[in-house]
């Protein structure tokens, strides 16, 4: 008996914008290097975020730590879109989040100001 519904074959329909930001990072690559901690609350789709802390080896996790209205900003948001990463590439820093579909592909202004306002903190250090 053939399946009625086959998976597809070949690339999946998963999206990451990456926001760039020019910084030679030289040895120090491990000061760039940061990722969200997130303090929840509930369950599965009714999961919110309480508090949001920087998790990372370098200054930029302790410089992200220090902004308070930051992770007010991240803690407004869902528990996927609050899942932040920054890490270095070879002449840059990239921030991204996690994978989204087609139809949850998408940047808010909120989003857009968070990863901003990282960007900041990037490259003043």
């Amino acid at each position: 008996m053939q399946d009625p519904n086959p998976l597809p074959w070949g690339a999946l329909d998963r999206y990451q914008a990456h926001f760039i930001v020019r910084k030679e990072t030289g040895r120090g690559v491990s000061n760039f290097v940061a990722k969200t901690q997130l303090q929840t609350r509930g369950h599965f789709a009714s999961k919110t975020v309480e508090s949001v802390s920087w998790n990372g080896p370098g200054s930029l996790a302790e410089k992200l730590n220090q902004d308070s209205e930051l992770n007010e900003m991240i803690a407004k948001q869902s528990v996927k879109d609050a899942t932040i990463y920054v890490e270095p590439t070879e002449n840059a820093v990239r921030i991204r989040s996690k994978w989204d579909n087609h139809l949850a592909f998408g940047i808010t202004k909120d989003l857009f100001d968070i990863y901003d306002r990282i960007a900041g903190h990037i490259k003043s250090i």
